[in-house]
C-alpha cells in the first residue's frame, strides 16, 4: 500500500493514501452517512490501519464516527444494512452493509474513553462514549502505537479518490517503519488494564516479524506472572433443583482469550513463539510441563543436537524449512501439526531411564509417546484449546499425534501390514497426512553423531502409503470394504464377537493387497479358512 508524505507547511506529518480498496462498494455507506450528518467525521481505526500500511490483506475494519449521536447512527445504519446490537452498551455497533459478508461486520463506534477497573481483567473496564470526543483522546486507551492511528475520510480527489488522512498522535508509522511494538504511553498502565496485551505483543511480534521495544518488553515481562491469574472476586451461583451454592473460578483472563492468543502466535512463526513464551516466562505460568525438557538429556549418538528442549525447537523451526515445504507443499501448516509438534516429546521427562539410575544400556524413554499424550489432552482441555473461533483446535487428533508420532521407528515397515498402515494414514477421523507431518519434523530435527538422521523409514512409509492408493480411482481414500460383519454372522451363522471381527481383518488385509476384489471371492475365502480349522 503506498502513501505519500506531505512536508510543507499545515500539511508537514499528514499522509495520503494512494488506494482503491478503501473505495469499494462496502463503504458507500460512508458517504451517504456523510449526506446525512454534514459534520460527521469518519475515521477507520485500529489494526486495518497498520495493515494498509503494511500492504496486508485485511477484513477487519473498525470505524468511528463523530458528531452523531448513538441514536440517530443506529437508525442510520438500520436503514443501510443490518445492525448486531450486541455492542451497543459500549458504543459499538456491528454493521453489515447491504450485500456486505456477514462472516466480516464491521465495527462502527463512537469515539469512546475506557475507565480501567485496575483488575488486568481481559474488557474488564467502564466504557464511556461521546460524540464530540476528539479522535486523539479514543486512539490514547489503545495497546500499541501501531495500532493507535486512524485514518480521517475526506472528499474526493479530482481522480475520483477519497482522500484519507492519517491521525497519528503516538508516532506508530514511526515504530511501523523502524518495526517496532511499542505500548501507547506507559507500558505497566497499557498491560494492567488489560495482561492479554500481553500474549497480543508476543503474537504481534511473531506475525509481524517487529521487536518488542524494550520498556514495553521489560513492562511484559514484569506483568507476565499475572496472565494466569484467578479474580478473586469469584462468583456464587445458585441452582434452582439444587439446594447449595457453587463457588466457581473466575479467570482474570479468560483461558479462551489466551488459547486465541497462543495459537494464532505459534501458526505465525512457531519457533520464534516458542523463544519468547520461554523467554517472558509465558511457558511457566501457562504450562510449565514443558519446561520440563531443558536440560533433558538424550543419547549423544541419536541426538547430538542437544537435549529434549533444543531438539523440539529445531521441530518447530523444520515445519517452516524448505524440506518441509517441498515435500507437502506451501500451504499453511494446520495448527494441529504445529501444537502437536511442541508437545510431541513432553513425556520424555517424565519417562527418563538413566544408565547411571536405572542401570539402563543408555538413556531411555520408554512409553513417553503414551505420557506425553495425556499430559498434552490434559494442559489443551485445561486451557481450552478447542474453544477458540476459526482457530481452535481439535484436541483429540492433536493427542493422537503426540502418541503416534514413533510410529516411523516401531517396527519393520516393509512388515508392518496394509491394514495398519490403514488404520493410522486413512483414517477419516485421523488425519495421517499430519501425522506424516509431525513425524518429518521430529526426523529432521534429530541429528546424530555422524549427520542428520536418515529419512529412509520416512520414505519406505510414503511410498508404502502412495502404493495403497493405487487401488482407489481417485488416488486419495482407499476402496470401500467388500464384506460386512452382517455378511459374515448370516453366511457363517455367527453371532456378534471378536470372531467376526477377525473375519473382517483378514478380508480387508487380503483386499488391500489386492489378493481379494469382489464378496463372493471373500467368503469363498473365509469357508477355505474355516475349514482348514476343522
Amino acid at each position: 500500500m503506498k502513501y505519500q508524505e506531505k512536508t510543507g507547511g499545515k500539511n508537514k506529518n499528514k499522509f495520503v493514501l494512494n488506494t482503491k480498496i478503501l473505495d469499494k462498494n462496502d463503504f458507500s455507506f460512508i458517504t451517504n452517512l456523510k449526506k446525512k450528518f454534514p459534520f460527521a467525521e469518519i475515521f477507520l481505526v485500529g489494526g486495518a490501519v497498520r495493515d494498509l500500511f503494511l500492504s496486508r490483506k485485511t477484513k477487519d475494519y473498525d470505524f468511528v464516527v463523530r458528531n452523531v449521536k448513538i441514536n440517530d447512527l443506529e437508525k442510520f445504519l438500520s436503514k443501510q444494512g443490518e445492525v448486531n446490537l450486541v455492542g451497543q452498551i459500549f458504543g459499538v455497533f456491528k454493521f453489515t452493509p447491504k450485500n456486505g459478508d456477514r462472516h466480516n461486520p464491521f465495527d462502527i463506534a463512537l469515539p469512546r474513553q475506557d475507565f480501567s477497573l485496575k483488575t488486568g481483567g481481559y474488557r474488564d473496564v467502564e466504557i464511556q462514549t461521546n460524540p464530540r470526543l476528539k479522535i486523539e483522546k479514543d486512539l490514547s486507551r489503545r495497546d500499541f502505537t501501531i495500532n493507535a492511528m486512524a485514518l480521517k475520510w475526506g472528499n474526493k480527489n479530482k481522480k475520483g479518490e477519497h482522500k484519507w488522512q492519517l491521525i497519528d498522535p503516538y508516532q506508530g508509522l514511526k515504530d511501523l517503519k523502524q518495526k517496532i511494538i511499542r505500548a501507547v504511553g506507559r507500558p505497566e498502565d497499557r498491560f494492567s488494564e488489560d495482561y492479554s496485551r500481553m500474549l497480543r505483543a508476543i503474537r504481534l511480534s511473531c506475525q509481524l516479524n517487529f521487536k518488542i521495544e524494550e520498556d514495553t518488553w521489560r513492562a511484559l515481562k514484569k506483568k507476565m506472572e499475572f496472565i494466569g491469574g484467578i479474580d478473586r472476586k469469584a462468583e456464587t451461583i445458585y441452582f434452582e433443583r439444587i439446594a447449595e451454592s457453587t463457588l466457581i473460578e473466575k479467570r482474570i483472563v479468560p483461558y479462551e482469550v489466551i488459547a486465541k492468543e497462543f495459537i494464532r502466535t505459534f501458526s505465525y512463526n512457531p519457533v520464534k513463539a516458542f523463544d519468547l513464551y520461554d523467554q517472558s516466562d509465558a511457558f511457566n505460568e501457562l504450562m510449565p510441563e514443558l519446561l520440563k525438557m531443558k536440560g533433558c538429556p538424550q543419547p549423544k549418538n541419536y541426538h547430538s543436537e542437544g537435549d529434549v528442549w533444543q531438539h523440539t525447537r529445531l521441530a518447530l523451526k523444520n515445519l517452516k524449512s524448505t524440506g518441509f515445504k517441498k515435500f507437502f507443499g506451501k500451504e499453511a501448516v494446520s495448527n494441529e501439526v504445529i501444537i502437536a509438534t511442541l508437545f510431541h516429546d513432553i513425556g520424555k521427562p517424565y519417562t527418563i531411564q538413566t544408565p547411571e539410575k536405572d542401570k539402563t544400556d543408555r538413556i531411555r524413554f520408554n512409553e513417553h509417546d503414551t505420557v506425553g499424550a495425556e499430559k498434552t489432552k490434559k494442559i489443551l482441555q485445561k486451557l481450552k484449546f478447542s474453544s477458540p473461533d476459526k482457530v481452535g483446535i481439535n484436541i483429540n487428533e492433536t493427542a493422537w499425534l503426540v502418541e503416534q508420532h514413533m510410529i516411523l521407528i516401531r517396527g519393520d515397515i516393509s512388515k508392518m501390514r496394509n491394514r495398519t498402515i490403514e488404520k493410522y494414514f486413512f483414517n477419516p477421523d485421523l488425519s495421517g497426512t499430519k501425522l506424516l507431518q509431525v513425524s518429518f519434523a521430529d526426523i529432521s530435527a534429530t541429528i546424530t553423531e555422524h549427520g542428520p538422521v536418515s529419512f529412509d523409514k520416512f520414505n519406505q512409509m510414503v511410498k508404502r502409503i502412495n502404493d495403497l492408493k493405487k487401488l482407489s480411482e481417485t488416488r486419495k481414500e482407499l476402496p470401500k470394504p467388500i464384506i460386512t460383519g452382517i455378511d459374515i454372522m448370516q453366511e457363517f451363522n455367527l453371532p456378534p464377537g471378536p470372531r467376526v471381527g477377525k473375519f473382517l481383518e483378514m478380508v480387508r488385509e487380503k483386499q488391500l493387497n489386492g489378493k481379494i476384489k469382489t464378496k463372493e471371492a471373500a467368503i469363498k475365502f473365509l469357508k477355505n479358512r474355516v475349514s482348514k480349522k476343522h
